[in-house]
């Protein structure tokens, strides 16, 4: 896979790179679940005080795989660089230090002389907190009354968004129960790790989330949220306020009360 061979190559470069201290992946090589079209995150975790002199080798050390197309030099969690090369392989090169590394996904280590990575190595970082779950939830509910306000207005375009707003969200909620240790993934992960049963349904909701037929999205989300919903209630049951709301919100497009 050109993946595997884009990290040898590119791993064989930074390893020559005196400010490197260690090359891991996170992301989907990361945890092994990538394919042929995966994306290849690529971290190098660099010495204290040396950032700026690697900074101005990454481009260097890129070129090594193969022609690039395209690339940008953006901050998001990291200094990182943004390459597509001529074979329309994408990697994210990182650049993290042991003070600014943000420890939150699998990640496998390619080079790590000093077994730095060691202290990083922890269990669940792909689970969502139980107040990330509550939060979730109640962002079903708000998105389902943000529906309702723009269905009303007539809006055929803003409506059915609204809608894919509370599906993200529905997701992570159902990773929770069916797959905790990816829960955080949300929509991203629910083709590979839901019940298949699932995924056809939710499938089905997305092919109808459009301006002429978001009605029929919207109730398919209510069955879908009614088989759930006592499990849902039993993760929140200290809470007063959200469980009443997301079963008034699915009551407004439900003939039957919901208990």
């Amino acid at each position: 896979m050109r993946q595997e061979q884009a990290v040898e190559k590119l791993v064989e470069s930074l390893k020559q790179d005196p400010s490197v201290r260690s090359i891991f992946l996170k992301g989907s090589m990361g945890r092994n679940e990538y394919d042929e079209h995966s994306d290849i995150d690529l971290y190098c975790l660099v010495e204290e005080g040396e950032e700026k002199a690697f900074l101005s080798r990454r481009l260097d050390h890129l070129k090594s795989y193969r022609d690039i197309m395209f690339y940008d030099d953006i901050f998001i969690i990291a200094p990182q660089i943004i390459a597509i090369y001529d074979d329309w392989l994408h990697v994210d090169l990182f650049m993290v230090t042991e003070e600014t590394f943000q420890n939150k996904d699998y990640f496998t280590v390619l080079y790590d002389p000093d077994n730095v990575m060691a202290q990083f190595q922890t269990a669940d970082k792909l689970t969502l907190s139980k107040q990330e779950f509550k939060d979730h939830v109640i962002d079903v509910a708000w998105f389902l009354f943000q529906y309702k306000k723009s269905a009303e207005r007539g809006n055929p375009t803003w409506a059915p968004e609204m809608l894919r707003y509370a599906m993200r969200s529905l997701s992570n909620v159902l990773l929770y129960r069916y797959a905790k240790d990816r829960s955080q993934l949300g929509l991203k992960a629910i083709h590979t790790h839901l019940p298949e049963e699932k995924q056809q349904y939710i499938q089905e909701i997305y092919e109808d989330i459009t301006p002429s037929s978001h009605k029929r999205g919207v109730e398919k989300i209510i069955s879908l949220l009614k088989v759930e919903i006592k499990w849902i209630e039993e993760m929140v049951e200290e809470d007063e306020q959200t469980i009443p709301f997301l079963k008034v919100m699915m009551e407004t497009f439900s003939a039957e009360e919901i208990s």
